[in-house]
């Protein structure tokens, strides 16, 4: 995720990282060329019949736009419904650790709950991500359980199998009763709907015929655009044209980042940060010493 400072009207206009310019850019730059080469030949396309009238664009503009808004609005209802979660997320492993420090009587020695606790948070995020868990895994699990989990197909819903064990074989030495053991129950019922819920985001797109459909028109649109505009537009035409499909294509764009919001696009949740987090939150209730952050000052770029 990009987090910037707010910039003046005008520097925003040559922001560059954290935009879909640069992945629009190959698309936009063959529209140009192609308007070009339309408004050049423009009398040759009018003799074979080939002008359109522009006033059918301006309608199906306004009906595309209406489209488009519908279509962001559902991704980044999906993109709010995963930050949701990951803020559910944040206070349940808190809350967590507090109950580890404060309901088990003593002797009692929550940092291996801790770390499990930190660790589903972790390994969710990589299975959310596809991205390798081991590292992380190694240096908060022990090494036996660590193993277990790279085994397992779904490593966040083993540790959580992991740690309702622990709270089983708590109250079995007589740490816990009864009451305070479904107040642990109840987190960890918590912590396994939030797993759910990203699976829901990450596993259950928008459907597929409704993204092609709206992919296709609005490049249809795009590349008839020019053969509408080259007769009242003249040589202008590439560069309104140009600038309508980029408004198009972006709104298109940053609804596929949006969509899908657990992945490492600059528009994507920031899941490393709060895993960070969670981990700094937790070793502090723990009276661990914290792991430093990396420098955010500035303009930057979370992942």
């Amino acid at each position: 995720m990009i987090i910037r400072k707010k910039q003046n009207w005008f520097r925003m206009l040559f922001i560059w990282r954290g935009s879909v310019l640069p992945q629009l850019l190959p698309r936009l730059s063959f529209l140009l060329i192609l308007s070009i080469i339309i408004v050049h030949y423009q009398a040759v396309l009018d003799k074979h019949g080939f002008r359109l009238n522009p006033a059918p664009f301006t309608l199906f503009g306004i009906a595309l736009a209406l489209f488009l808004s519908f279509r962001n609005n559902a991704s980044y209802e999906r993109f709010m419904d995963g930050r949701r979660i990951w803020g559910s997320l944040v206070n349940t492993c808190r809350s967590l650790a507090i109950k580890a420090h404060t309901l088990v009587d003593q002797p009692n020695d929550p940092t291996p709950f801790i770390n499990k606790v930190i660790a589903v948070a972790f390994s969710l995020k990589h299975q959310l991500r596809g991205s390798d868990p081991g590292p992380d895994l190694d240096r908060l699990l022990p090494p036996d359980l660590a193993a277990q989990t790279k085994a397992a197909r779904w490593k966040p819903v083993f540790l959580v199998k992991n740690l309702s064990r622990w709270v089983q074989s708590t109250r079995q030495a007589g740490k816990l009763d009864s009451i305070r053991q479904q107040s642990f129950d109840s987190l960890l019922n918590e912590l396994s709907n939030i797993i759910g819920g990203c699976e829901r985001i990450a596993n259950t797109p928008i459907p597929f015929a409704y993204s092609v459909l709206i992919h296709r028109t609005v490049y249809v649109y795009c590349f008839l655009l020019p053969m509408g505009l080259a007769d009242s537009l003249g040589w202008m035409t590439p560069i309104i044209v140009v600038f309508i499909a980029y408004t198009y294509a972006a709104l298109e764009a940053i609804a596929e980042e949006l969509e899908i919001p657990f992945g490492t696009d600059p528009n994507d949740l920031p899941l490393d940060t709060i895993c960070r987090t969670i981990q700094n939150s937790l070793l502090e209730i723990d009276e661990r010493p914290l792991i430093p952050e990396p420098d955010q000052s500035g303009n930057y770029y979370i992942t």
